[in-house]
This record gives structure tokens, sequence and C-alpha cells, in this order.
């Protein structure tokens, strides 16, 4: 199949096995985008249309209809020519239980090739991902809350942080594409222009920056890149004292060291996801200068 296209006829073929009465699969247009809104919203999912619009304009997906509803989704979303990310891959609850999870997952990863795919697996899904191949990497946890006035955090001599000026796109995406393990540059630079940036120089040089968005319930902090513990802290602080009262969510590596501080930020840990990669190595996170997803399906 070829890695660029969903073709429908191989993602049946991919099932192997027959889907449950009445089930059958296609490919997602932007027309499905609210009905897979709905469906999401029976989880607690707090996404919005325009966050699902966001997400569905870097990916291609398949659906699950029965008698002309959707009752699944899967999503993929290609980085460059040998890494993916899998996610949104929900199943009403009136029809869990029947394999039908599995089958949007077998027919979308058969999409995939050789590439090496990054996904966040809740509990409930964890094990049918090791089934698949998926090996456990690492945890994320997502805090949110309101956010409260940060102290400023120090930086070390020669750091501070700036505004976004209008030719750090391009530095900004190569500090991303290390930190993310994959290239997402239409991504970053879709975030940089429709998000609000604040930028870390280190002696002058481009050494971080961290993206603020409205998202969901409130807005979401993300992607934060940063060559320390220090400058995550500093560039995240930043944006909780921009938006103190407000409702806030970010997404960080369990083992990052910012979980505790975010608690005494007034942003308490909801949830956690348990990161799964199938299909070799990602080097990515915080000792790459990685400390807070897009999102968990995104990265």
């Amino acid at each position: 199949m070829p890695d660029q296209v969903l073709d429908t006829k191989a993602a049946h073929d991919a099932v192997g096995r027959a889907l449950p009465d009445g089930v059958s699969l296609r490919r997602m247009t932007a027309d499905d985008i609210a009905d897979a809104q709905a469906l999401s919203h029976g989880f607690q999912w707090p996404f919005r249309i325009e966050d699902w619009r966001f997400a569905f304009s870097h990916a291609e997906g398949i659906v699950a209809m029965r008698d002309g509803e959707l009752v699944g989704t899967a999503l993929r979303w290609l980085w460059g020519p040998r890494h993916a990310t899998v996610g949104h891959v929900m199943v009403t609850p009136r029809m869990q239980g029947q394999r039908l999870g599995q089958h949007l997952m077998h027919a979308l990863m058969a999409t995939l090739g050789g590439r090496t795919v990054l996904l966040h697996a809740t509990a409930e899904g964890r094990g049918v991902y090791e089934r698949m191949g998926f090996e456990i990497t690492g945890e994320v946890r997502q805090h949110q809350g309101t956010a409260s006035q940060s102290q400023v955090v120090a930086l070390a001599d020669g750091k501070r942080l700036r505004p976004l000026n209008r030719n750090d796109a391009d530095t900004l995406i190569a500090l991303d594409t290390r930190a993310g393990g994959m290239p997402r540059d239409a991504m970053i630079r879709r975030l940089l222009s429709h998000s609000d940036t604040v930028v870390l120089a280190s002696d002058g040089d481009t050494a971080g920056f961290a993206t603020v968005r409205r998202f969901g319930r409130g807005h979401a902090i993300g992607p934060v890149v940063a060559p320390d513990l220090e400058s995550a802290k500093a560039l995240i602080a930043y944006w909780c004292s921009r938006y103190a009262g407000k409702f806030l969510r970010i997404d960080v590596d369990a083992a990052s060291g910012l979980p505790e501080w975010l608690e005494a930020q007034g942003l308490p840990r909801v949830a956690s996801a348990t990161t799964m990669v199938r299909g070799g190595t990602l080097e990515r996170g915080p000792r790459q200068g990685g400390w807070a997803l897009v999102t968990q399906a995104l990265g």
C-alpha cells in the first residue's frame, strides 16, 4: 500500500478477519469531523471542533461505519519518510468488546510500512498495542487546572526569554525535530503562526521555545523545547503567569522532573498515558530537549 495515501480496499484486506456485523471501514474525510468530535465527547475528551480540525489537517484516518453512523476512528500522522504517530483511536461504547478497535488499528498500521510509529496508550488499550508489537518506552503525565501566578524561574547567565521573531521558524523547527525525534515542519509552522510563542535565547543563539494555544477547556502549552530542566521551567512559568487564573493543560514526560513542579503551579496531574513505539528506536524527550508534547496523538 502506498505510504502517502490511505487505500480503503487495502485497509479492509489488512484486517484479515470479518468485521462486526454491518460495519465497514472507509477513509475519513473532513465531513466526519463533527461526528468524530461528538464520539470523543462520550469519552470526556475535551476536543473542540477546532481542535479536531487542527489535528486532521495534518492527518489521514479511517472511520468505522454502521448503518450510516460513525462508530469508530483511527488517525495517523506522517512525519517525514520514516516516522509516524497514531492516535484518536476510539470505538463507541456499545460496539466495544467486538474487536473493532483492533480492526481499525490493523487497517491503519498496514498503511505505515516500515516506519517507526509512536503512540500514547490508555490503560485499556495498552495490551492490544503490545500484541501488535509496540514496546513500552515511557509514560506521559497530563496536568491541567487553573494556573497560579508563577514565580520567575532564574535563568543561567547569558540566557533570556524573548518574543518570537519573523525569522525564527527554521531554527525552531530544527530544535523541534531533534526534541521530538521526527520532522514536523508543517505542523510547527502552523503552530507558530496560529499560537503564541516565547523563545529562549542563550548567548545570542536560539536555544528553545514554548507555544500556547486555545485548546479544549482553555489553553494548552506545548511543545516545550529547551536544553535543560530549569530553562523548560522558565518557559512554562512564563505562560503560567501570563494565563494565571485561567485553565491550562500540559502533557509532559513522567521522568522529566516537571510533574512535581507543575503541581506547585496549580496544575495537578489528572491522567497518564503509556508511551509506546513500534518499528525501531525513537530518540526524543528531555535528553533531546523535548519537555512537553503538542498533544498525545501528535507527539
